[in-house]
């Protein structure tokens, strides 16, 4: 149950951070060139496409990061603090994620689908910043969880 848990909780974490680093670092840039109202729409189909992945990745990455703790590890007083700073920033990621999808994402569909470029832009810079966070905090996550047992 153990490799398997573990199995499914990496792949999660390679979807939402593969996807998070894919978007800002190779297609924002890219998408520059283009008018507002092509961009705009662009990213409100990638995003469409991405985010219910996240969502699944999420959850995966509770149920599986649970059971480790639970089955695999015999509970939260026996897993290491590296485990405890994962978990920790993992959730603290998934309420940005959170914050993310009800709030700027749903005001930037809404502007796409009334043509209202600049509301649009300015939600898709808000969407960007929480990316970018959510970003830095994956790429620790990842660097801890991997290492971390290393370093006690």
């Amino acid at each position: 149950m153990l490799t398997l848990s573990v199995a499914f909780h990496v792949v999660a974490a390679v979807i939402w951070v593969g996807g998070m680093f894919f978007a800002l670092i190779v297609l924002r840039p890219s998408t520059g060139p283009l008018d507002p109202p092509v961009r705009l729409a662009l990213w409100q189909r990638v995003f469409s496409r991405f985010f219910p992945w996240v969502w699944a990745a999420v959850v995966v990455l509770l149920v599986s990061g649970f059971a480790m703790v639970i089955w695999g590890f015999g509970g939260f007083s026996r897993i290491g603090t590296y485990v405890h700073i994962m978990m920790g920033v993992g959730i603290l990621m998934m309420l940005i994620y959170g914050h993310l999808y009800f709030v700027p994402w749903q005001r930037f569909r809404r502007a796409v689908g009334a043509a209202e470029w600049p509301t649009a832009a300015t939600q898709i810079d808000q969407i960007r910043l929480l990316v970018t966070i959510n970003l830095i905090l994956g790429l620790i996550t990842v660097v801890v969880g991997a290492a971390g047992r290393y370093y006690g």
